[in-house]
């Protein structure tokens, strides 16, 4: 099967008759063999009942649905657990990703060997309040990924099938899966400028706090890609530090309380020096840092898959 498109959505009943006639617009003018999955993420509305008539009027029309609503990542990654096209194309339900850009996003993955395309909604029909934080939100995440696209968010993807079945989308990461996808290896990233729709029909399911969530997220992903198999390396080092400012503080505290004992001035107490309350609270902090590497050190050589490896090929 050449692809696969996986839809999550969350109450969006009245567009997807319109987006399914669209898809299969697309998929019969190229002659490509796909399969269409909807991942029902708990809807309130007839959503569900919508996909089971498209099933029956379209064998290539799959549905899993969710019996509460989990959220986006989840819904993608039974998606992709399930996907069996070549290539693995995303999309939000919503009607403003366009089925028109399939075609190309295919192409890029097959003939141009990209292990992922992500879509860029250079012009969008958002309003400011949307996309003012969506540019320092992309310009935060290609900070610490080190991946150069524009619209990390954007829900227009491609995947070769290899890659989604070697990536875990979890929590709110549906936002990263390139970053995913680099930390497993797979480091042919592309992005290619796809047409951005205006809303049609119901309101976004996303508030501003997506934004903070996604700070989180990128900053969760950021350490346990670099110290997960690793904690002491972070915490071990810190701690240390952390633990020789408050030893070199407490020297100095010592050496002026001894100078000013022998030059017969009894007076200065060591708690009246802020050096003294530093050095305290510096060894405290660097032991618990220090603890706590050492813990998640325990915790990583216990872990079933601390030598799990992604090998490539073997001869």
């Amino acid at each position: 099967m050449d692809i696969s498109v996986v839809i999550p959505l969350y109450n969006e009943a009245e567009s997807l008759p319109e987006l399914q006639a669209w898809i299969e617009q697309v998929m019969e003018a190229h002659h490509f063999s796909y399969e269409v999955l909807y991942v029902n993420d708990g809807s309130t509305d007839p959503s569900w009942g919508v996909i089971e008539r498209l099933a029956q009027q379209s064998p290539c029309v799959k549905g899993i649905k969710f019996r509460r609503n989990y959220g986006k990542s989840p819904a993608l990654h039974c998606g992709f657990q399930r996907a069996v096209g070549d290539v693995v194309i995303t999309m939000d339900a919503d009607l403003q990703d366009s089925p028109d850009e399939i075609p190309e996003l295919y192409r890029m993955i097959v003939e141009e060997g990209y292990d992922v395309v992500s879509g860029w909604k250079k012009k969008r029909y958002d309003p400011l309040t949307k996309t003012l934080p969506t540019k320092l939100f992309n310009a935060t995440a290609r900070k610490f990924s080190g991946i150069y696209l524009h619209d990390f968010n954007c829900g227009l993807k491609s995947y070769r099938n290899e890659v989604v079945k070697n990536i875990e989308v979890y929590n709110d990461m549906h936002r990263y899966i390139p970053y995913l996808a680099k930390i497993a290896g797979y480091n042919k990233i592309g992005e290619k400028v796809v047409q951005h729709q205006a809303r049609k029909y119901g309101i976004t399911k996303f508030g501003l706090n997506r934004f903070v969530n996604g700070y989180l997220d990128l900053i969760t992903l950021w350490f346990t890609s670099k110290f997960g198999k690793k904690p002491m390396h972070f915490f071990g080092m810190w701690g240390s530090a952390m633990f020789l400012i408050g030893f070199l503080a407490l020297i100095y505290v010592l050496v002026m309380k001894l100078i000013s004992m022998f030059s017969g001035d009894l007076r200065p107490l060591v708690t009246h020096s802020p050096y003294f309350y530093i050095s305290l609270t510096a060894m405290i902090l660097g032991t618990q840092m220090f603890l706590a590497g050492f813990l998640g050190e325990l915790v990583s050589r216990n872990s079933p898959t601390r030598n799990k490896y992604k090998i490539e090929e073997e001869i």
